[in-house]
C-alpha cells in the first residue's frame, strides 16, 4: 500500500528535525543533557534504561555490566563533544555497547566488492550533467521519495536497508507512489551470492530483483531481523520493478553529486568508529573516518551549513532514536578523493523506466473457520465529573483553574488520565512525567532532571451541565453522541 512520507523526531531532549532549530541550540540542549547524566550517572542511566526499553534489571550482573559500558560512552562524549565544534555525541540508544558489540551489527561485505566485478564507469547516465548547473541543496525526503527510517536491529543487513532506500526512491520518482519494500525478501530469498545477516552488497541485490521480476512490499513481508527460509508465495508477488542499475564512477564526489540530484543513491561507507556509534547532530566531519567499508546506507541528498559548509544528508538503518531523527549529516568536499568515511567508493542506484506490475492481491492465508457471533459494543468511556456541575472527557483529569475558600469556581481538562495539574493554572504533565517545570514549560520525571523529559499539555475548559442535563443525567455524553453523529464535513 502507498505511504508518504513519515519524519521521525525522537531524540534526548527538546530537539527537532535537521534545521527546524539551530545546531547552538541543539548542541546547547544536549550538553544539558550529558551533564545532569555526568552529575547524577546511576539515576540517568535509570531512566536511560526506562526511555529505550532496555530489558536490564536493577541489581544483576547484566545491569552492572551495561552500567560500567554506558558510563565509559558518557565520558568518551563528554571528552570528544569539548573538543569538536562541527557535531556533537549523545547518548543514544546504543550507548550501552562495546565497540566490538556495536561493530558486530554492520554488515556491508567489502570482501566481496574488491571481488565483484563493479561496471566501473562503462556508463553512468548522468556523465554529462553540467555540475555548474546543479541545485545547491537537494533534499529527498521533502519530495516525497524516502520512507520513514527503518531499524534493522542486530541482524548485519544494512546492505538489504540501502537496497530497498534507493528503490523505494526511484519507484517514488517515475509512479509518484512511496512504497516501503521489504528487506526481508532480501535477506530470505537473496542468498546465493548476499549472506542475510551475515552481510550483502547492493549491487548484488539489484540484480536478485532485476531477476525475481520485483520485490514485494514490507508490508506483505515484515521484518523479522533474522535469516529466514524463503517464502515463494511473497516472493512472486512482486509489486515493485526496476529496469537495471549503475555505479557510480569511484571516487568521485562530483559525479556523486550529479546521480543525488536526480535520485537517492545507495553508498557503502567506514562506520565502525565509536563517534559514529554515538553521533548526535551536526555535520560529521571526523577525519579519522576510514576507508574500510562495513555499511551500507542512502544519500537522500545534499545542502550546506552555514559554519561547516556543504554536507550529504545520509538515511542510516538504525531507527530513528540514532544522530539527527535517523539521519547523519557527512562533510563533503573532503580533500580525499574517497570522500569522507569513503561515501564515494561505491555508490550505485537503480534504474526505472517501466510501469510496476498490476498490484497483486494479499497473499493467501489460511482458511478462515467459521465466523464468530457478532460481540456487543462495547460501553461508551464515561465522562470525567469534576463536580455536580462540571466534567471533562473521559481519559481526561479535572484541573481547578480558581480555587476561593477551597473551593472550585472554574475547571479545566488536562488530556491524560492521572495527570498533574501544573500550578500556573494552564498547563498539565503526564502521570509518568509528574514535576512541572514552570520556567522551561517542561514535564520532568523529578525535580530538575531534564533527561526523559518532555514539553507540557495545555489544559482545555470543562463542559458545564446545565440544570436540565444533571437531573435527566444526559450532559456532555449526548453532546458528544450528536457530535458524532454529523457528517464528515
Amino acid at each position: 500500500m502507498a505511504t508518504r512520507l513519515l519524519v521521525a523526531a525522537l531524540v534526548i531532549a527538546a530537539c527537532g528535525f535537521a534545521g527546524a532549530v539551530s545546531n547552538d541550540l541543539l548542541r546547547q540542549e544536549h550538553n544539558q543533557v550529558l551533564l545532569e547524566a555526568q552529575a547524577n550517572p546511576l539515576g540517568a542511566f535509570n531512566l536511560w534504561v526506562k526511555r529505550h526499553a532496555k530489558p536490564y534489571l536493577p541489581d544483576t550482573e547484566e545491569f552492572r555490566t551495561r552500567f560500567a559500558v554506558w558510563l565509559d560512552n558518557l565520558q568518551y562524549i563528554l571528552s570528544y563533544n569539548a573538543r569538536t565544534t562541527s557535531h556533537w555525541l549523545h547518548l543514544n540508544h546504543l550507548a550501552d555497547l562495546t565497540t566490538e558489540e556495536y561493530q558486530s551489527r554492520l554488515g556491508f561485505d567489502n570482501q566481496a566488492r574488491l571481488a565483484s566485478n563493479r561496471l566501473k564507469s562503462s556508463t553512468f547516465m548522468y556523465s554529462d550533467v553540467d555540475a555548474d548547473t546543479l541545485p545547491p541543496d537537494v533534499d529527498w525526503r521533502k519530495k516525497g521519495a524516502v520512507a520513514e527510517v527503518k531499524n534493522q536491529g542486530q541482524c548485519g543487513s544494512c546492505w538489504a536497508f540501502s537496497t530497498t532506500g534507493s528503490v523505494e526512491g526511484i519507484n517514488a520518482i517515475v509512479t509518484g507512489e512511496l512504497v516501503a519494500l521489504s528487506e526481508q525478501e532480501l535477506i530470505d530469498c537473496d542468498t546465493s551470492q548476499d549472506k542475510g545477516c551475515s552481510g550483502g552488497l547492493m549491487d548484488y541485490a539489484y540484480t536478485w530483483i532485476i531477476k525475481n521480476k520485483g520485490i514485494d512490499t514490507e508490508d506483505d513481508y515484515p521484518y523479522t531481523a533474522l535469516d529466514g527460509s524463503c517464502i515463494s508465495e511473497k516472493k512472486n508477488r512482486r509489486v515493485v520493478t526496476i529496469d537495471s542499475y549503475e555505479d557510480v564512477p569511484e571516487n568521485d564526489e562530483v559525479a556523486l553529486k550529479k546521480a543525488v540530484a536526480h535520485q537517492p543513491v545507495a553508498v557503502a561507507i567506514e562506520a565502525d568508529a565509536k563517534s559514529f556509534q554515538l553521533y548526535g547532530g551536526g555535520v560529521y566531519d571526523d577525519a579519522t573516518c576510514g576507508t574500510s567499508l562495513n555499511h551500507g546506507v542512502l544519500v537522500v541528498g545534499y545542502g550546506r551549513d552555514p559554519k561547516a559548509g556543504t554536507y550529504w544528508i545520509v538515511k542510516n538503518s538504525w531507527g530513528p532514536e540514532w544522530g539527527d531523527a535517523g539521519y547523519i549529516r557527512l562533510k563533503m568536499g573532503v580533500t580525499d578523493k574517497e570522500g569522507l568515511c569513503g561515501i564515494a567508493m561505491a555508490p550505485s542506484y537503480p534504474i526505472k523506466k517501466n510501469p510496476n506490475p498490476p498490484t497483486p492481491g494479499p497473499t493467501p492465508g489460511p482458511k478462515p473457520g467459521p465466523k464468530p457471533g457478532p460481540s456487543p459494543k462495547p460501553p461508551k468511556p464515561e465522562p470525567v465529573k469534576c463536580d455536580s456541575s462540571n466534567e471533562c472527557p473521559a481519559e481526561n483529569t479535572c484541573c481547578c483553574l480558581q480555587e476561593i475558600f477551597n473551593m472550585c469556581f472554574q475547571w479545566g481538562c488536562c488530556p491524560m488520565p492521572k495527570a498533574t495539574c501544573c500550578e500556573d493554572g494552564e498547563h498539565c504533565c503526564p502521570s509518568d512525567l509528574p514535576v512541572c517545570d514552570t520556567d522551561a514549560g517542561r514535564c520532568l520525571p523529578s525535580p530538575g532532571v531534564m533527561l526523559g523529559s518532555k514539553p507540557w499539555a495545555t489544559k482545555t475548559p470543562a463542559i458545564h451541565r446545565s440544570w436540565s442535563e444533571r437531573i435527566f443525567g444526559r450532559g456532555c455524553q449526548r453532546q458528544r453522541e450528536q457530535q458524532e453523529e454529523l457528517p464528515a464535513q
